[in-house]
């Protein structure tokens, strides 16, 4: 893209000009709307993007019917199912300045004879999407897709708790709105996804899309997702007539609306308004990018149009980035309570958006490979989604010309221990079961309830016992001493004596409960069993190969191929054998559930959703295993049956929707009964 001025361009060399902009612009939209993994900025694509418009603009004879500027939002996936909107859902125009959106209102008066008022309102930054109500019933919800054909996602937005779905009149409408991830659901979402090893959503907007567009809908009902509706395609079912009066008749018949919106009679409260929410928009709950201007007549609207991309009676004025330089100083290596290994930068304090930045997370080495961060550079650094420090590039005319590509660790940073790559993460991982930076943490699961179930020994005992150096990993555990004990915190006689009894008691588990205990990549409870029950004792499976390992029912390549790395290791191999000089047991001696082959479970696959109120989920489910059947945790073509407690949610409407026999708990009680 040229600094040169459209109108000092012959018309060949526009078109030359667009010819380069429009593969550009189609991918960086492929990767923001399909792929939800934007790879620039969205100021810089919207600043390309405002380019080829006014090259398109000024030269209308350029234009291409494969132009950006021809298309409405993303395509759609191939694995989800088409909707078409009767009404097209389309985009909204963007200005970047109060003198553009001057320019936007004059063109607009122009050819409106009476005077009209404006609703001013927040843009929100989420996935647009379509709501059909059929005697105020919902029935199916879809995404904007290119404008014309969005996706079918009913099941995923049935587990939105601000969807309805029921209205409160029995009305037949389309409403469409934006479906949004709250601030905190992204923080602690990318807080999983990086402990999981998995790369981290770029801000909530691509979390949402991402979240919304999944084929499992418990993904989405796990991320929290949010809705504000603020369109119809169809007024004329309603009795108001205004944009403003809209919203407020859309929180009558039970949607979210966004309470925060102002009408405007002139740019002077367009302005103030803008400059109102500017400065707020750090405090919000919620990310928003600018400012949505629609005259606020529903009539005046319809009688203005649109073209085939956008409406004429609305704009969208967004935000200028605030983006600060400073330094990097550093770039420091640390590990979480996963084991994996992340880079952040350290910089020169700077204030942005409201507080001071001196750290920004490079989350993985493929992301800092790719931002080419390397130290001394001086960098832009901004909020992504107003929310987290991220740094948006390098200032390339500031790069010393020594500057070298910084080298990723092979080894850890905490344990020296060397590094991994665990299945296709982008993450780099320590397994050392011995990591002083996973020691604490990793104690903690070890005694939980569910793995060695060790009474009494909890986060701040076992912050104690390696503050003072008496542990140093689990074995050690097992050769504390009544005198080490009485030296810590409100510890006496009888409370030492209870833990080393709990201790000593542990180590009589079966392996099942060491296995989980052991806290390896992907290895639950229910794993840990199977694969205890397949080989018998530790010495086996640590000689198995994945494929062994990963023939057992339930077991797949993904848990084996962790099984065999984690033992692999040295640390590992070394902590087996103090465990077994300690004493703990190293063999399967739970019961094997005997299988009821005539049974009318066996060899069915079984379902638990909602809440059980006689029996606990852990009591059904081996209940259901020792009877033959197979609890599995998703609904599929697959199912045999569904138990469904209270508040089933989306398990028990996508069971329904392929006729999978459901049953209440009162039923499955009637059956154990019965085998009694």
């Amino acid at each position: 893209m040229t600094d040169q001025p459209i109108d000092a361009l012959t018309e060949e060399q526009a078109a030359s000009e667009a010819a380069d902009l429009r593969p550009q612009i189609l991918k960086w939209g492929q990767q923001y709307y399909d792929a939800d993994a934007p790879v620039v900025e969205d100021d810089v694509y919207d600043r390309v993007y405002a380019r080829l418009v006014a090259l398109e603009t000024v030269f209308p004879a350029i234009i291409t019917p494969d132009s950006p500027t021809q298309r409405v939002g993303g395509s759609t996936r191939g694995d989800l199912p088409k909707v078409t909107h009767e009404i097209p859902m389309l985009s909204l125009g963007d200005v970047f300045s109060i003198a553009e959106l001057k320019e936007f209102d004059e063109r607009l008066r122009s050819n409106v004879e009476d005077d009209f008022d404006y609703n001013c309102e927040l843009k929100i930054d989420g996935l647009a999407i379509s709501l059909r109500y059929e005697n105020g019933k919902f029935v199916q919800g879809s995404t904007r897709g290119n404008g014309q054909i969005g996706e079918d996602i009913t099941a995923n937005l049935k587990t939105i708790k601000s969807i309805p779905q029921t209205l409160s009149r029995p009305l037949t409408i389309d409403v469409r709105g934006e479906c949004y991830m709250p601030k905190a659901a992204f923080l602690a979402l990318n807080e999983r996804r990086e402990a999981a090893g998995q790369a981290p959503f770029a801000n909530p907007r691509n979390a949402a899309a991402g979240s919304l567009r999944q084929l499992d809908t418990q993904v989405t009902a796990d991320r929290q997702l949010a809705t504000f509706m603020y369109n119809i395609a169809d007024y004329e079912p309603l009795t108001t007539r205004t944009q403003s009066g809209l919203l407020d008749e859309l929180a009558e018949l039970g949607f979210t609306t966004n309470a925060t919106y102002q009408v405007a009679h002139n740019m002077a409260d367009v302005a103030a308004y803008i400059d109102q929410y500017q400065g707020k928009r750090g405090d919000l709950p919620y990310g928003i990018d600018g400012i949505v201007i629609k005259a606020n007549s529903l009539p005046l609207q319809r009688s203005i149009g649109a073209t085939v991309k956008v409406p004429r009676w609305a704009i969208a004025y967004k935000f200028p980035p605030e983006e600060v330089e400073t330094v990097v100083r550093d770039i420091e290596w640390t590990v979480g309570r996963t084991g994996i290994v992340t880079p952040t930068a350290v910089m020169d304090p700077v204030a942005l958006a409201g507080s001071t930045v001196a750290r920004a997370s490079l989350h993985n080495p493929d992301y800092l490979e790719a931002k080419d961060i390397r130290l001394g550079d001086t960098v832009l650094l901004h909020k992504a989604g107003d929310i987290i420090p991220e740094i948006s590039q390098y200032v390339v005319a500031k790069r010393s010309a020594d500057a070298q590509p910084y080298p990723v660790p092979t080894h850890c940073p905490s344990c020296g221990a060397e590094l991994v790559h665990l299945d296709e993460e982008v993450a780099l991982r320590c397994i050392n079961p011995r990591c002083p930076a996973q020691l604490a943490e990793g104690m903690n699961h070890f005694a939980s309830r569910n793995a060695m179930n060790i009474a009494g020994l909890g986060p701040q005992i076992v912050s104690q016992l390696f503050d003072r150096k008496l542990v140093d990993d689990v074995a050690s555990l097992y050769r504390l001493t009544t005198d080490q004990l009485l030296t810590l915190d409100k510890f006496g006689e009888k409370s030492a004596q209870n833990l080393l009894t709990a201790i000593d008691n542990s180590r009589n588990n079966s392996l099942e409960r060491l296995l989980f205990g052991l806290g390896i990549r992907h290895v639950g409870a229910k794993a840990a069993r199977s694969i205890a029950a397949e080989f018998g004792d530790i010495d086996h499976l640590m000689a198995a190969d994945s494929e062994s390992i990963s023939a057992i029912d339930t077991v797949g390549g993904i848990i084996a191929d962790s099984v065999v790395t984690y033992f692999a290791s040295d640390q590992v191999q070394q902590l087996i054998a103090d465990l077994r000089e300690v004493g703990v047991n190293l063999t399967f001696t739970g019961d094997i559930p005997a299988t009821d082959s005539e049974g009318q479970f066996a060899g069915q696959r079984v379902v638990l959703t909602g809440k059980l109120q006689e029996l606990t989920r852990p009591e059904a489910t081996e209940w259901l295993e020792r009877h033959g059947a197979t609890v599995t945790g998703s609904v599929s073509k697959k199912t045999d049956l569904l138990i469904a407690g209270e508040a089933a949610g989306s398990k028990l409407t996508k069971a329904q929707s392929l006729n999978v026999p459901v049953w209440n708990e009162a039923q499955l009680q009637a059956a154990m009964d019965e085998t009694k």
